[in-house]
């Protein structure tokens, strides 16, 4: 056990939910474990992809140029490389370990593409929410090295990467006051634990994306999400019988209309209808 964190009650697992196979961009094949129907139970959350393959007819096609507006991408490399380039003039590419985190605001256009023919893609592409008063901001695009996010490493083996909010003394490069996001990368070998607080009002789920996860007696299957419930003060988080690897995501929910069509998020139908009619007329950046 961590001495750095310590929790009394352990949230449990409310339920596990199986990611869907899909396809996005131009037909890059991943699992999209958080839909539009846990939107509002796991808000500030609007979707979670995870995407891994050493097919490269699997990613090849990458995302090419497509338009964002209303709420935040988090893109997380776990293997291979992605460049990422939009219509402000950025560009970064991402490797493994690296984070992309963008804010569209009122708009952004912009690509993600692979730049490898062949070998292991993986990561993950979280969509955070952004509160009514910010969707029409100016959009802004930040990369983050892996070299960067702060680390806790334990002599047992577990580490800790902290990639946005707070814990056990470490900051992450991302800090939000809105919604006051929670991200870790946690790895543990076989009979570790993590306590890793919550506050009660925030919602919170694990990832376990190598091994299975205990959860308070609990089995979480790899690509599965738990989603934890209300009651507790943080999640204590087991590896059993094998080395684990988890995404933990907490935020603080803003309790808002979510609209969404396509790659657009609003709170209300008639600010997605003005922002389609805005990406038709090419004013969705302006």
């Amino acid at each position: 056990m961590d001495e750095l964190s310590k929790i009394t009650r352990s949230r449990r697992v409310e339920r596990q939910v199986r990611g869907l196979p899909t396809q996005d961009g131009d037909g890059v094949r991943l699992t999209r474990i958080l839909t539009a129907n846990e939107q509002q139970r796991l808000d500030p959350f609007l979707m979670i992809d995870l995407f891994g393959s050493d097919e490269p007819l699997d990613y090849i096609g990458g995302f090419p140029d497509h338009p964002h507006r209303g709420f935040e991408t988090i893109t997380y490399m776990l293997a291979g490389r992605m460049r990422h380039r939009d219509h402000l003039g950025n560009e970064g590419l991402l490797q493994a370990g690296d984070v992309q985190w963008m804010t569209a605001g009122r708009g952004i256009i912009h690509s993600e593409m692979p730049e490898q023919l062949e070998g292991l893609m993986r990561g993950f592409q979280i969509w955070l929410n952004l509160p009514s008063h910010l969707k029409m901001n100016t959009a802004s695009y930040q990369d983050i090295r892996c070299t960067d996010i702060p680390r806790h490493v334990a002599n047992s083996g577990m580490e800790v990467r902290i990639i946005a909010g707070s814990w056990a003394h470490h900051t992450g490069i991302i800090q939000r006051p809105h919604t006051l996001p929670l991200m870790l990368d946690v790895h543990l070998q076989p009979g570790n634990c993590i306590d890793i607080p919550v506050p009660a009002e925030h919602n919170a789920l694990v990832i376990p994306y190598e091994g299975n996860a205990l959860i308070e007696d609990v089995e979480v299957a790899c690509a599965h999400m738990a989603i934890l419930s209300q009651e507790g003060d943080g999640v204590r988080l087991l590896a059993d019988r094998q080395p684990l690897k988890a995404l933990m995501l907490a935020g603080q929910p803003l309790h808002e209309p979510i609209v969404q069509y396509g790659p657009f998020v609003m709170n209300t139908r008639a600010e997605i209808m003005q922002t389609m009619h805005d990406f038709r007329n090419g004013r969705l950046t302006s």
